[in-house]
């Protein structure tokens, strides 16, 4: 028997058994989860949904959380401009081995829906990655009295982090001298409690991830090097 299903924005036919590279998915290793876009049912007897088939569903075990071959993109200009450019991305993707297809009763089956990772926030994507195996194996030698202190250590720290956002407003830098800085990026900085050159000058790798992620950035803070920038205008 086999399925086609959707995930991702993509097709895949798959048997149990099968191991697929998805886009990635907020699950960690070792769960299951359930695909319940299923486009059509091959076997004995097709079946073609309309365009998902009812209570159809394939469910499979999230194996690892992968990146896939690292593409190259080289970008040159005209000759006046006498400059170029080279970049490199690795999609994140999710390993997953199918387990099995249900033909009907995968909406009652009680596990997990596959949700891509772009549908849920910064926020709980933290969260997820924080109950992985690999996190959690420190925790579990730990005596359960040191749980809620460091829980109160985390939230301690998750104001430091937002820090900014109490940023006078006299203090405030003009963002958009930044080069790809436009006025509805401005509002979405500030928004977050970015308001200095020095704040984007001491981002992390990690904060740029975060920020990329949460206003949908596309890597336009590394391509534009916006850090290299705010440290060249904090200077004054």
């Amino acid at each position: 028997m086999f399925a086609v299903m959707k995930t991702g924005g993509k097709q895949y036919k798959v048997q149990s058994g099968d191991i697929l590279r998805v886009e990635k998915l907020a699950a960690n290793a070792g769960e299951t989860i359930q695909f319940n876009d299923v486009l059509m049912l091959g076997g004995d007897k097709v079946t073609v949904g309309a365009p998902l088939i009812a209570g159809a569903g394939v469910q499979a075990e999230v194996v690892d959380q992968i990146k896939g071959e690292k593409t190259i993109n080289f970008v040159k200009r005209r000759r006046k401009h006498s400059s170029k450019r080279t970049k490199g991305h690795r999609q994140k993707l999710t390993l997953v081995k199918i387990t099995e297809i249900l033909a009907s009763g995968a909406d009652k089956s009680g596990v997990a829906a596959a949700v891509g990772a772009g549908s849920v926030g910064s926020v709980a994507l933290a969260a997820i990655d924080a109950k992985s195996p690999a996190a959690n194996k420190d925790q579990v030698k730990k005596p359960s009295k040191a749980a809620p202190a460091e829980k109160a250590e985390e939230k301690k720290a998750a104001p430091k982090k937002a820090a900014p956002k109490k940023a006078a407003k006299g203090d405030g830098d003009d963002l958009s001298t930044i080069s790809g800085v436009g006025p509805v990026i401005v509002k979405k900085l500030h928004a977050e409690g970015v308001t200095t050159f020095a704040q984007i000058a001491a981002w992390t790798d990690a904060d740029v991830e975060a920020i990329e992620e949460k206003l949908s950035f596309k890597g336009r803070v590394g391509r534009e090097e916006w850090i290299k920038q705010a440290k060249e205008l904090a200077k004054g």
